[in-house]
């Protein structure tokens, strides 16, 4: 815990990603390649590898829980909440591989939960592409495993959010009062962004308004008003486009508006960002624009796009004990319907 004006507040952060020290090797149980495997070539480190094409090293940190415990301590971080990294989705699978390697990831989440129960929350992740298999393993993670809630892709292959194969899993999310955390993959233009790291620069944050516009237009909120999400990365491109978004369904709801006549804007509020944005000027305008109250600490621990100093930003603001407090932890404890006694 951290002392704002004298007062200890705890700090929660929504947004980290794990994955077991061991990965089955998939293509050889399933017959076919894509899938990631743990290459551990030196003490503490690994490389991430799909099939014989190297896609990542990640240290320790990234799926040993005392390691992250002590790096947790570093910066007075309390709680993580654990969600697999999007890379290990398999939405492109066959949908009862898929369903294996969740399960497989899900079991693994909650087995870390169980042993450390005061430090972490877990996020389960769907066999997406096929959604009467997703809401039953969603409500194996919420009411066998204990897990909160689920983190999802920003798409489902060919399919937007908005998409009605897509409503199913939403509607049992919001029927197990489960949190759903929204995180960007698999980026759209990724073949004219090769260089410079673009996917991730300017994929991402895209992948996101997509993800937040496709909910709004396609109506999911406004049918589900129970839904608990949240967004990574302080929602992407989407707060600085909003007024486009706005004017856009102002001037063409014959394009925009044809599955929602609820302008945009009234949604604000209604979901949760992550508080991942780099920059004060930024982190005080979504503050402003959604609330803090919707604002949630997250960092993409472990990874080099992450705030690298968990909480910095946002306790470098000037703000009072009150918004510090939501945004250090109340918004996520609301988010995932928790109280902060249970972490004490």
């Amino acid at each position: 815990m951290i002392k704002v004006n004298g007062k200890e507040l705890l700090k929660v952060d929504i947004h980290t990603h794990i994955m077991p020290e061991h990965m089955p090797r998939w293509a050889k149980k399933f017959g076919y390649g894509g899938f990631i495997h743990l290459d551990h070539h030196k003490p503490c480190c690994a490389r991430m590898m799909m099939d014989d094409k190297f896609f990542r090293e990640v240290m320790d940190n990234c799926w040993d829980p005392d390691s992250r415990i002590k790096d947790c301590q570093s910066f007075n971080v309390d709680v993580q909440v654990l969600s697999t990294i999007p890379v290990l989705f398999s939405y492109w699978a066959k949908p009862k591989d898929a369903l294996d390697v969740s399960k497989f990831l899900n079991d693994h989440i909650a087995d870390i939960v169980r042993r450390y129960p005061k430090k972490f929350i877990g996020l389960g992740t769907l066999p997406m592409q096929d959604p009467n298999l997703a809401v039953k393993e969603l409500e194996r993670c919420v009411n066998e495993l204990g897990l909160a809630g689920v983190e999802i892709g920003s798409h489902i292959n060919d399919w937007n959010l908005s998409d009605p194969e897509v409503f199913p899993v939403f509607e049992a999310a919001a029927e197990l009062g489960a949190s759903v955390f929204v995180h960007p993959w698999d980026m759209m233009g990724k073949s004219k962004m090769e260089k410079y790291w673009l996917p991730w620069l300017v994929g991402m944050p895209a992948e996101t308004s997509l993800a937040i516009c496709s909910m709004i237009f396609g109506g999911v909120f406004e049918r589900l008003p129970d839904l608990k999400v949240a967004f990574a990365h302080g929602g992407g491109s989407f707060p600085a486009t909003i007024g486009r978004i706005e004017h856009g369904y102002n001037v063409r709801p014959d394009l925009c508006a044809i599955d929602n006549d609820v302008n945009p804007k009234s949604y604000l509020g209604k979901f949760y960002l992550d508080s991942l944005v780099h920059d004060p000027k930024m982190l005080d305008y979504i503050v402003e624009l959604m609330g803090a109250d919707r604002i949630a600490l997250g960092t993409d621990y472990p990874f080099p796009l992450g705030e690298l100093e968990p909480g910095k930003l946002i306790e470098s603001m000037p703000y009072d004990t009150k918004k510090m407090e939501l945004l250090l932890s109340g918004s996520a404890l609301d988010w995932l319907g928790l109280q902060k006694e249970q972490f004490i």
